[in-house]
């Protein structure tokens, strides 16, 4: 009953608008990495993710507006084993650059709305992530451990 309680006052607390659910998935093969450079790595997969859907939000192709949205990340995947991603929370829908009307999602295919199109969240979070992580490396803010290979910039 009390869970039930809190999500009807979590409710009231809704924009009455759709909200879409997004996943920013780190490649397995930089669980390692992730591993050794948690504060560092998680960092950029947050600000990455965060970056790619105020970027596609505000491009006039797709929404052109600014959105809101929650982040939690996860460790773990259903299995119990480590697999960084975070989980996003998007309205379906943003604020007019000027803050003056509410821009709804475009409908896709099925008729629903949506917010972009997941190959275009994917390739530009992946251009973002990479480029961070690159950047990172370069500045020696990365611990690179493992095989008895250091890793040189």
């Amino acid at each position: 009953m009390a869970r039930a309680v809190w999500l009807e006052k979590r409710e009231s607390e809704l924009l009455p608008v759709p909200y879409f659910h997004v996943v920013f998935t780190l490649p397995h093969e930089l669980g390692p990495l992730a591993l050794q450079n948690k504060r560092v790595v998680y960092d950029i997969l947050f600000r990455a993710a965060a970056r790619t859907l105020l970027e596609i939000a505000t491009d006039p192709k797709h929404l052109e507006a600014n959105i809101g949205c929650l982040m939690v990340l996860h460790f773990w995947g259903q299995n119990l084993m480590h697999h960084p991603h975070v989980h996003t929370i998007v309205t379906g829908g943003g604020l007019s650059a000027d803050g003056s009307r509410w821009i709804h999602g475009k409908q896709g295919k099925r008729r629903r709305p949506f917010f972009a199109p997941g190959k275009i969240l994917s390739r530009v979070f992946r251009g973002k992530f990479i480029d961070s992580l690159k950047r990172t490396f370069r500045s020696g803010k990365l611990e690179v451990h493992g095989r008895g290979q250091v890793a040189r910039r």
